[in-house]
């Protein structure tokens, strides 16, 4: 089956409250662009993000707020900045590493730096109809000069969902994907 694919560069979801201390008492996050799954935005807001060794500025921060502070970088990214981030599903921060990052107003220090795992977003029907129940991950194929087959994609099944295979800049450049291509999901 067929599903388009959509390249995630280093990006961070914020709590409430570390909104606040990053950008100001009342502050509210602003649309710059709807991202394909429903409901998420890419905020015009950027954020530093900082260990002792490194730092990355104008870090893009996605909307809207979430229960819990994420920091989502590659393995490239984490090189730079001195980190061993644990790769995790999103809001699994389970031994994620911690990071500083910065604001106009503030600045917090806080764990969830992690690399996020290689996912597809699907709705719960989606995974009925492909006959994908019961699996927790699938094998994706990738065409091109530098295509091949990526493993461990996990399954992100939700009651809305845009079906779309989500990797990080790493995984899209060794293999030479963009936003918008169609690759394939293997069967078994």
């Amino acid at each position: 089956m067929k599903i388009s694919v959509g390249v995630s560069n280093r990006h961070v979801h914020l709590k409430q409250r570390d909104l606040r201390v990053l950008f100001g008492e009342g502050y509210e996050l602003h649309n710059a662009a709807d991202l394909t799954q429903p409901g998420m935005f890419k905020a015009e807001e950027v954020v530093t993000i900082k260990t002792d060794k490194a730092e990355i500025k104008n870090v893009r921060v996605i909307g809207p707020t979430r229960m819990y502070t994420q920091i989502e970088i590659s393995k490239t990214d984490s090189y730079k900045l001195g980190l061993n981030p644990p790769i995790r599903n999103s809001g699994d921060l389970m031994g994620s590493e911690e990071i500083t990052i910065i604001g106009p107003k503030g600045e917090i220090k806080t764990n969830g730096c992690i690399i996020a795992t290689r996912h597809i977003h699907l709705t719960e029907e989606q995974m009925k109809y492909y006959k994908l129940e019961g699996k927790d991950s699938v094998n994706v194929l990738l065409p091109g000069v530098k295509g091949g087959i990526i493993s461990n994609v996990y399954l992100r099944p939700s009651s809305n969902a845009f079906f779309e295979l989500h990797i990080d800049t790493d995984d899209a450049n060794a293999h030479m994907i963009k936003n918008g291509d169609i690759v394939e999901i293997l069967e078994d």
